[in-house]
C-alpha cells in the first residue's frame, strides 16, 4: 500500500484526527469544555474516524459493501488506540473498555460515509467537516448540562462445603494471597492489579478493614454492620490520591471523579443440604454519561472481581475443614 494512496491518507488522517481530539478535549477539560469521559469523545469522535477512513476509501473505490464500511472503519481505531498506548496517553484498561465502543461507533460513521456518497457525492467534503466539528461542539454542551450518574449493586454468590464458622473465619483478615489462589480473569487480563491480603484493625462496627492490591493499591473498608456467621458489611473508604498513577488508569481510578464503589460486604445462609452459601454485594457509583455501555462494563469487571473472591473464600473455608477433619 502506498503512503500517498488515498487509502493511506484516510488511515493517516483518521489517526491523526483520534489523536488531536484525545489532546484537544484534554485540554478542554481544564476549562470544562470537555472530557473524554464522555458522549462527544467516546461515541461521536470515532465516528468521525471511521467517516474520515471511507470518504477517502471512496476515493479511491467506486463501490464498497456494506461489510467492507463496517470492517475497513476500524483501521485507524486500531492505529489510534496503539499509539495512545505505547505513547502512554491511556492505559491498557480504559483502552479495552473503549475498544467495543470505537470499532461500533466507527463502523456507523464507515456505513453515514457510504450513505453520503451515494446521495450527495457534491457535499461530501462539507459533511466530513461537520462531523469531524461534530464533537467538539457538543462536548461543552454535555459537559455543561448533561449528567446521568447513577448507582447499581453487583451481587454474586457461591456455594461452598463447609459450616457457616468455618467461611467466617476467613473473611476478616485474609492472609497473604498466592498468585495460584486466584483464578485468571479478564480484569487480570486487561491490567487491573491482583488482591494480595486484608486485614482488620478490630472486630465490630467501626473496625477498618485494609485491603492491599498489587501495584501499591491501598484502600479501607470501614464496618458498617458486624453479625458475626450472619454478615458483615462496610463502607469503602478510598482516597484516590493515594493510589498510584499507574497502578488503574486515571479514568477508572477507584473512588476518583468517574467511578467510585460505596459500599460493600459479604453474607452468609445455609442451603438445605448444610453448605455455605457466601453472597458478596459492591455498590458502585457511576459517574460516566455511557449509559447501558458503562453498566456492562461495571457488572462485568465486578462479577469478575466477586468471582475470584468467592472462589478464594472458597477454597482457603474447605481446605480448612479438610485439616481439621484429619486432625482430629
Amino acid at each position: 500500500m502506498q503512503l500517498n494512496s488515498p487509502k493511506s491518507i484516510g488511515i493517516l488522517l483518521g489517526t491523526l484526527y483520534g489523536i488531536f481530539m484525545r489532546l484537544f478535549i484534554e485540554l478542554f477539560n481544564a476549562y470544562n469544555l470537555g472530557s473524554l469521559v464522555s458522549i462527544s469523545f467516546m461515541f461521536l469522535v470515532p465516528v468521525a474516524i471511521g467517516y474520515i477512513r471511507i470518504h477517502f476509501e471512496f476515493k479511491s473505490t467506486e463501490t464498497l459493501t456494506k461489510r467492507q464500511m463496517v470492517t475497513i472503519a476500524w483501521q485507524p481505531i486500531f492505529v489510534f488506540l496503539f499509539v495512545s498506548v505505547i505513547t502512554l496517553l491511556e492505559g491498557s484498561i480504559c483502552v479495552a473498555m473503549a475498544l467495543p465502543a470505537f470499532m461500533f461507533f466507527a463502523s456507523i460513521g464507515g456505513l453515514l460515509a457510504g450513505f453520503v456518497r451515494k446521495r450527495e457525492i457534491k457535499k461530501a467534503n462539507s459533511s466530513l467537516l461537520s462531523i469531524a466539528l461534530l464533537p467538539i461542539l457538543l462536548s461543552p454542551i454535555e459537559v455543561n448540562f448533561l449528567n446521568l450518574s447513577k448507582t447499581y449493586e453487583v451481587t454474586n454468590s457461591i456455594t461452598i462445603n463447609a459450616p457457616i464458622n468455618a467461611v467466617w473465619q476467613q473473611l476478616a483478615n485474609v492472609s497473604d494471597i498466592k498468585p495460584q489462589e486466584v483464578p485468571f480473569s479478564l480484569t487480570q487480563l486487561i491490567g487491573v492489579p491482583k488482591p494480595l491480603k486484608a486485614s482488620m484493625n478490630a472486630s465490630g462496627i467501626g473496625a477498618v478493614r485494609t485491603s492491599i492490591w498489587q501495584k501499591g493499591v491501598v484502600f479501607k473498608e470501614v464496618i458498617t454492620d458486624w453479625q458475626p456467621n450472619k454478615q458483615m458489611l462496610y463502607r469503602f473508604d478510598i482516597d484516590p490520591d493515594a493510589i498510584p498513577d499507574d497502578a488503574l488508569d486515571k479514568h477508572v481510578k477507584l473512588g476518583g471523579e468517574y467511578f467510585s464503589p460505596l459500599y460493600g460486604g459479604y453474607e452468609l445462609t445455609e442451603d438445605k443440604g448444610g453448605n455455605t452459601i457466601l453472597t458478596l454485594k459492591t455498590t458502585v457509583q457511576d459517574n460516566t454519561n455511557f449509559g447501558v455501555y458503562s453498566r456492562i462494563w461495571g457488572e462485568v469487571i465486578f462479577q469478575d472481581f466477586h468471582h475470584s473472591l468467592l472462589t478464594l473464600m472458597k477454597n482457603r473455608a474447605e481446605k480448612s475443614l479438610i485439616a481439621v477433619i484429619s486432625h482430629n
